[in-house]
């Protein structure tokens, strides 16, 4: 759906927020009419950062509430200083970072009858979960499928983020489907 050029302002946008952050403590200022017609669109999205392979943080937004250029900016600056997981990245972790953004379709609700009907309609290295039940949401992107490839394995530590018990289920359990464009 992106051509190079426009994942390349995408990754531009996200290393220049975060060095914002190191510099002014904020993120980057986005005049969305200022890029392609195509990122102006309102789109939710996820960036990874990584060092070593290791994860630094991961912050994104699962609905659609503002430009796409907006979202990357201020999601990239959350991961870098906002992420619990970790402390603030530092000047020297920055020239370190390898980014990994993920642009995410609208979500779909899944219908299902049992946990046995739900995991039967899961798409491994497809879907992209969010769990709600209880006042409790987790969400995984597709991307955790190469940790987790089997279905049962992902659903279940799904069910750990969103604060549940493995053996957790009930009626009131919801489940949205998303997948993503990733680069």
């Amino acid at each position: 759906m992106y051509s190079q050029t426009e994942r390349d302002l995408l990754h531009k946008i996200a290393r220049d927020s975060i060095l914002s952050g190191l510099e002014q403590g904020t993120p980057l200022t986005i005049k969305a009419s200022d890029y392609p017609e195509v990122l102006q669109k309102k789109q939710a999205s996820f960036v990874t950062l990584n060092i070593n392979h290791n994860l630094r943080g991961c912050i994104g937004t699962l609905s659609a509430y503002r430009s796409l250029v907006d979202d990357i900016a201020h999601n990239a600056h959350a991961a870098a200083f906002s992420d619990p997981r970790f402390p603030a990245l530092t000047v020297h972790e920055y020239q370190q970072l390898d980014y990994h953004i993920s642009v995410l379709s609208d979500t779909s609700p899944m219908q299902f009858s049992s946990e046995q009907d739900l995991l039967t309609q899961i798409r491994p290295q497809i879907d992209g979960l969010i769990l709600e039940d209880n006042g409790r949401r987790g969400t995984f992107l597709p991307s955790v499928w190469e940790q987790l490839p089997k279905t049962e394995d992902f659903w279940t530590h799904l069910k750990h983020k969103a604060g549940l018990s493995a053996d957790h289920w009930s009626k009131t359990l919801q489940v949205n489907r998303y997948t993503v464009e990733s680069f």
